[in-house]
């Protein structure tokens, strides 16, 4: 009698791995959660011993043996780069050995890239990341994964949180020295940091790495007070995430279906734009109005299953 196959996916980052296991069909079987995963911090063996301990808990959730597991994919944070990839990969592998385990298809990919995958459940679409920083994946008709942004705070992350609190903290300087309008967010930042001068805002930034992006929340709640000065950089924010997700749409459609204005799937990830915020009600108008073939859905599948999703594939 031939055996079951099972697919293990999983979400790993900086607190929390989040594991699936599937039939073959991508049924989810049961679900599973253990600590961090992050292999750029905590190294490649801690990080293996993490991943390892979730798949025999999976396999004994649902009765199976390691050996009848077909595939395990993981999407981690900090593993975008192929030399990262392979690196933990090759470092599971070795661990599982260690435990006289043997895992077929490993697959180590961006936790970004299983997000993609989840959101359109292997469909096309385009996801928009915005948090600290910002990132947008495309995926086309073929299958192949186009990105637009991910340059990191010095040479990008447009409209990311980092983005939002450099330009409220450069408002807030221009208002101190009285270049620049008068704006609430010199009080807010004050009151909520105790940033009350020239030379506690340079120490702060220059001298005790300050989280920029933590200012970017008072933005967003000057904003909401009809701030001009914080209204004017959210709306920035919104203009540029939008960009992100217009260059994403042309890679992914092509020419010939541009003329008929093919819908195309949008979901809106991290914690500046999943939730209802100031600034995800005006990316979502700003899209309505500039390019109504965009269509904002809610992610329709877990990263974890997006993962799943990815090692049905092998």
């Amino acid at each position: 009698m031939k055996s079951k196959k099972y697919i293990i996916g999983m979400d790993g980052g900086g607190t929390k791995t989040h594991a699936i296991i599937a039939d073959a069909n991508g049924k989810i079987l049961k679900m599973h959660f253990a600590g961090p995963s992050n292999f750029q911090i905590m190294g490649v063996e801690k990080a293996a011993e993490t991943i390892f301990s979730l798949i025999e808990i999976c396999c004994e959730s649902v009765n199976c043996e390691i050996k009848n597991v077909a595939a395990v994919a993981c999407g981690l944070t900090g593993a975008g780069r192929i030399g990262d990839q392979k690196r933990m990969a090759e470092g599971l592998k070795k661990f599982a050995e260690s435990k006289n385990a043997k895992l077929k298809n490993i697959i180590i990919e961006s936790d970004a890239r299983i997000a993609l995958e989840g959101a359109f459940k292997g469909d096309a679409g385009i996801i928009l990341i915005a948090g600290t920083g910002s990132i947008a994946f495309g995926k086309d008709s073929k299958g192949k994964v186009h990105r637009v942004g991910g340059w990191g705070r010095m040479l990008g992350d447009e409209g990311s949180g980092y983005f939002i609190g450099r330009l409220g903290l450069t408002a807030v300087t221009r208002h101190i020295d009285g270049r620049g309008e008068k704006t609430k967010l010199t009080s807010m930042i004050a009151k909520e940091f105790g940033l009350t001068d020239q030379t506690a805002i340079i120490d702060a930034v220059y001298k005790n790495n300050f989280d920029i992006a933590s200012v970017a929340p008072l933005v967003l709640k000057a904003a909401e007070k009809k701030d001009s000065i914080c209204f004017t950089i959210v709306e920035t924010a919104v203009i540029d995430l939008a960009e992100h997700i217009r260059v994403a749409g042309l890679k992914i459609i092509p020419h010939s279906a541009k003329k008929v204005k093919t819908k195309i799937h949008v979901s809106l990830i991290g914690g500046l734009i999943a939730n209802d915020t100031l600034i995800s009600r005006l990316l979502k108008q700003y899209l309505a109005y500039n390019h109504p073939n965009m269509e904002i859905i809610s992610p329709m599948a877990s990263p974890a299953y997006g993962a799943v999703v990815m090692g049905m594939k092998k």
